[in-house]
């Protein structure tokens, strides 16, 4: 178990070896501050209990796992995509062709076109919003990175070469490769 204060909250990692006493104990000596809890390891019935317990006083909310980033692979695809045809990957998908209108490819990780991307993206399908989506020519009337959406601009901007789409301030923004985010 692992403890830090922060702005708002104590942070608590809980990695699988702790027993409610423990947890109990650890706690009593540290502020009345709510908890922000972390589990990174397989937790017992009892610690849940009796975490829940203390939350109950303190307040207590969830947090995903710090800097896990389960990509499980990367899947490639060399050939065009054609209208009707769909793509879904646990991981990332990297399309050595266009993906024409009517196409799909939804991802957990990135997705990277080398080629035209005129069909739907939806990069960081299961909500990471840390997925990106790269094409060398980004054509796609909408495309989506975890639970945003992008639509495109009505007037066309042609031959803006090679672009990425990521989350930025709660948005998707573009920019050319190369640049700095």
């Amino acid at each position: 178990m692992r403890i830090r204060a922060t702005l708002n909250a104590l942070s608590v990692r809980l990695d699988g070896n702790e027993t409610p006493e423990m947890l109990r104990k650890a706690l009593s000596e540290l502020p009345e501050s709510p908890l922000e809890v972390e589990v990174s390891g397989p937790v017992s019935k009892d610690v849940l209990e009796a975490l829940l317990e203390i939350g109950q006083n303190r307040g207590l909310s969830l947090r995903p796992q710090r800097g896990e980033k389960l990509i499980p692979y990367t899947e490639v695809i060399d050939q065009n995509l054609r209208a009707g045809s769909r793509i879904e990957s646990p991981g990332t998908v990297v399309i050595l062709g266009d993906v024409n209108p009517g196409a799909e490819v939804v991802a957990a990780g990135d997705i990277i076109v080398v080629g035209k991307l005129r069909g739907l993206a939806h990069a960081g399908a299961n909500g990471q919003e840390e997925a990106a989506i790269w094409a060398m020519s980004l054509e796609a009337k909408q495309i989506r990175i975890a639970n945003h959406v992008a639509q495109a601009p009505t007037e066309d901007k042609g031959g803006r070469g090679p672009e990425r789409a990521r989350v930025a301030e709660g948005r998707i923004v573009l920019e050319g490769w190369g640049k700095k985010p």
